[in-house]
């Protein structure tokens, strides 16, 4: 079910870069209007729900890898919101200084991030019982 969930997030995110970021700055950003997301970010959107669509449909090396990178990324995120936030302000905009994060999200961030250390451990947790 997890590796369907995310091959569908994958292809979401692939048919829909545009409306991704814009969701995203939605929920995220307290002043969305002010800031310019860097040229590469809406291909870099699409090019990665192409990848993540493409290696959910297997569950093989590539797949387990994925979780794995989710995981990981997820304890982070969960550890340290405010580390992500500013890591994300200076890779993602042209103008970091103009980014005001909404307070709220830090909550969602914390949230996402539990989200996909779950999904990791529950995948993880399922390829060691059938083995």
């Amino acid at each position: 079910m997890i590796r369907t969930l995310v091959g569908v997030l994958g292809a979401l995110s692939a048919l829909f870069p545009d409306e991704i970021v814009e969701l995203f700055e939605k929920l995220a950003i307290a002043n969305p209007s002010e800031g310019t997301v860097r040229g590469w970010v809406r291909p870099a959107v699409r090019s990665e729900g192409v990848l993540i669509a493409a290696i959910s449909l297997f569950n093989g090396r590539a797949y387990t890898w994925l979780m794995n990178l989710t995981g990981l990324f997820g304890a982070i995120v969960l550890l340290f919101p405010d580390l992500y936030r500013r890591f994300a302000t200076a890779f993602l905009y042209e103008r970091p200084e103009s980014i005001e994060w909404n307070e709220r999200f830090k909550s969602a961030v914390r949230a996402i991030g539990a989200l996909y250390v779950f999904f990791a451990a529950k995948t993880y947790r399922e390829r060691h019982n059938d083995t």
